[in-house]
């Protein structure tokens, strides 16, 4: 790809920013390099990447219910956003901890800035849910509130309210004999204000909502029209107590502390991760959301029952809780869905009749999820279980399904005598009740099941198969960019990497040992592992770059990650943006580097791609002093993202691409391919906000054109018809095909 024709033009002079101004000046490098402002706020940063993700949400090239999924979606991102990173602010609030961030902002400050654009941005999720509503209406989905009903509606909710929730309900009243109760976290109840007689004197009470009733309840007949949850529990909330009148209902959701803090010294990492995933439920309140127009009698009972800060208290008109609104995703209308995709099988492992080793045999190859199907790597592992001559089997899991594949093949390679090894990382963020789970249930059947450790998180993918071939020792390996998860795999675009090259499969051995024993990855042939040093080799190979920028050579840098955080790494971005290393990032979440600042980083563009699939795949490549594209370029795929706690607290790979046809599928046809995108694009300034590439519908969508056209290394005997390249292609025609939508969480 041509750099020069996808970059935006940046400002001659001085460019205004929320941080300040940066002059076109020749002392600008050396002032800016020495300044917190190069670097943008990393939670600001993720609040506009979730801004988005609601704008896909208004993105009316979408299907109307898949803008409904964003909604969800983006609701969801900022529950876990203020259970997790908003929780970690706090906590260092209430610790008096003063140190500010790379960007020079203390906790408090950050907090303050969190709060104001979060309500911002909880504000606008209000304003698309009510578009949305408007617009499903058009469609005959209707979502009722209680005057929209008619007496037959009112007569057939009251029979369900009768004969479903009244046993399910837990009215509670607050007095001296009952204490204020426990709501868990992301709890959901109505508040009362209760009359007796003509006694002056109010009596609070609280009714919890369950979470595994529907959230909203649909009526009979053949149109769609839902009731919330909450309308009908308040229509009939009377019931629950007889003899008083309610004089207010009010509604509120509660968010608590769910990050886990380990101790240092934790003799059983599992029992330890157990008992924690209790005291999440019962984490300190981050986030009290209730109806705007809740009294402030009502709303003092709650703040002070629930123990809320006041800056944790959030007041919104509409509709509480809209994570829970992808619920109304109808089955039964198709035409307001992506359109049914089905992923391809790569026809390189057919050429061999579906055996994958023989097909890691002939050539390395790569699977570009979720256009070729994730079901190549559940059969990888089918096979190793199934082959008699396979005898070792070793596997990293950091997240994967209920009912998993990869789990199954597992325990029934250790049921069949294998030695079978699996590294479970219980310390997978929310996923660590059913890691813990699919633990016991490898133990029970024999595999030899190993955590980790306490101070690093194990995030890299890695399937290390062993198998007798006459009376040799043959190793197979699968490096991967996801997670071993077959219904994310549908979602996420990713990269599953097989091979059986001698060193990439020892240094494969290597570190499973390191996560398995005691001693480091030493003497690593070909990976590169983090925490021992990836962020050292990444500074190494940019540096490079600019030594050829000095010999006169070209000098390139592309880079696709999900989160860019590492000052030190992106210190050294600035320093090869200003000897002239032309550099290209599309960076999908968190960015903390602020391109296209005149003296810093001018030849720097970022660009970020939120569409129907969730870009998750990691790509590094660097040009070697060689025009990019370049089949002399050094391209690696790595589980790792560039933030410190990839690079210093997590086990991380990079993977070097060396068979010609990957590493031109990768740099050629997926990297060129991203950097084409206008449809789904946005642009990154220097100011931190994002503007819009493209609004014209017919615009390229790198995941269209995946969709339609097949893969380099997969193709096997297809390779005889000619593969397309993305610097020929035009943009595709606009059409929605799949049925998976696209997730950001």
């Amino acid at each position: 790809m041509d750099a020069a024709t996808d970059k935006e033009p940046q400002p001659k002079s001085a460019v205004d920013t929320d941080a300040g101004i940066f002059a076109n000046d020749s002392k600008l490098a050396e002032i800016m390099m020495a300044s917190p402002e190069r670097f943008i706020n990393r939670e600001l940063s993720w609040l506009a990447f979730n801004e988005r993700v609601l704008e896909a949400a208004e993105n009316k090239k979408h299907p109307l219910l898949e803008r409904l999924r964003f909604l969800s979606i983006s609701a969801n991102n900022l529950n876990e956003f203020y259970m997790v990173r908003v929780a970690g602010l706090r906590g260092q609030v209430d610790a008096n901890v003063d140190v500010p961030s790379q960007e020079g902002l203390t906790p408090r400050q950050q907090l303050e800035h969190v709060n104001a654009r979060a309500i911002r941005l909880m504000h606008d999720q209000q304003k698309c849910w009510r578009r949305l509503v408007r617009l499903m209406k058009d469609e005959d989905i209707h979502v009722l509130d209680a005057e929209d009903l008619s007496p037959a509606d009112r007569k057939w909710l009251k029979n369900y309210f009768l004969e479903k929730l009244f046993s399910v309900l837990s009215p509670i009243a607050v007095d001296p004999a009952h204490p204020f109760p426990f709501l868990p976290n992301l709890g959901f109840a109505l508040v009362l204000a209760l009359k007796k007689g003509r006694r002056k004197e109010t009596l609070n009470a609280l009714v919890a909502l369950p979470h595994l009733v529907e959230r909203f309840i649909r009526l009979p007949g053949k149109e769609h029209r839902l009731v919330a949850l909450e309308t009908v529990v308040a229509m009939y909330v009377d019931r629950l107590f007889p003899g008083f009148r309610v004089a207010e209902v009010g509604q509120c959701r509660v968010l608590r502390d769910s990050d886990i803090e380990i101790e240092e010294e934790a003799e059983d990492l599992v029992r330890l991760y157990e008992s924690a995933l209790k005291e999440r439920r019962r984490g300190s309140v981050i986030r009290l959301t209730i109806n705007d127009d809740m009294s402030s009698d009502l709303r003092k009972f709650l703040v002070d029952g629930l123990d809320a800060a006041p800056e944790t208290v959030f007041a919104l008109k509409g509709l509480l809780g809209l994570a829970d609104t992808g619920e109304l995703i109808v089955n039964d209308r198709p035409d307001l869905v992506f359109a049914p995709y089905a992923a391809r099988f790569p026809e390189r492992v057919l050429d061999f009749g579906g055996d994958c080793f023989q097909a890691i045999k002939a050539k390395d190859f790569v699977v570009h999820h979720p256009y070729e199907s994730f079901d190549v790597v559940a059969q990888f592992l089918r096979q190793a279980a199934d082959d008699p001559d396979v005898i070792a089997i070793k596997q990293t899991l950091y997240r994967t399904s209920e009912n998993s594949p990869i789990v199954a093949a597992l325990i029934d390679a250790a049921e069949a005598g294998k030695s079978v090894t699996a590294l479970v990382e219980v310390k997978a963020r929310f996923d660590e009740e059913r890691n813990i789970r699919w633990a016991r249930d490898l133990e029970r059947a024999g595999v030899q099941v190993v955590y980790g450790f306490v101070h690093l998180k194990t995030h890299a993918k890695i399937s290390l198969v062993v198998r007798r071939e006459g009376d040799q020792f043959q190793s197979y390996c699968h490096f991967g960019t996801g997670n071993y998860h077959p219904i994310t795999a549908r979602i996420y675009t990713d990269l599953s990497f097989f091979s059986c090259d001698p060193a990439l499969c020892r240094d494969a051995a290597w570190l499973f040992h390191f996560t398995t024993g005691t001693a480091g990855p030493v003497d690593m042939e070909k990976l590169t592992v983090s925490p021992v040093n990836m962020r050292e080799e990444l500074i190494d190979l940019i540096n490079d770059e600019i030594k050829y920028v000095h010999q006169g050579r070209p000098g390139t840098i592309w880079v696709k990650l999900n989160s860019l955080v590492d000052g030190k790494i992106i210190d050294a971005l600035y320093a090869a943006s200003q000897a002239g290393v032309k550099i290209h990032l599309v960076i999908r979440g968190i960015c903390c580097l602020r391109p296209g600042v005149p003296g810093l980083s001018e030849n720097i563009t970022v660009q970020s791609i939120i569409g129907r699939f969730l870009e998750h795949a990691r790509i590094v490549c660097f040009g070697r002093g060689h025009a990019m594209p370049s089949g002399k370029a050094k391209v690696f795929i790595t589980s790792a993202d560039w933030m410190p706690r990839n690079l210093d607290r997590r086990v991380e790979i990079m993977v070097p691409i060396e068979n010609p046809t990957v590493h031109r599928q990768i740099l050629e046809q997926i990297m060129d391919a991203n950097f084409k995108d206008k449809a789904q694009s946005w642009l990154l300034q220097p100011d931190g906000k994002y503007r819009r590439r493209s609004r014209n519908p017919k615009s390229f969508s790198t995941h269209e054109y995946f969709m339609t056209n097949p893969s380099l290394s997969g193709r096997g005997s297809a390779l005889e018809a000619r593969a397309p390249e993305t610097r020929e292609i035009q943009p595709a025609p606009t059409r929605m095909v799949g049925k998976e939508p696209a997730s950001t969480a």
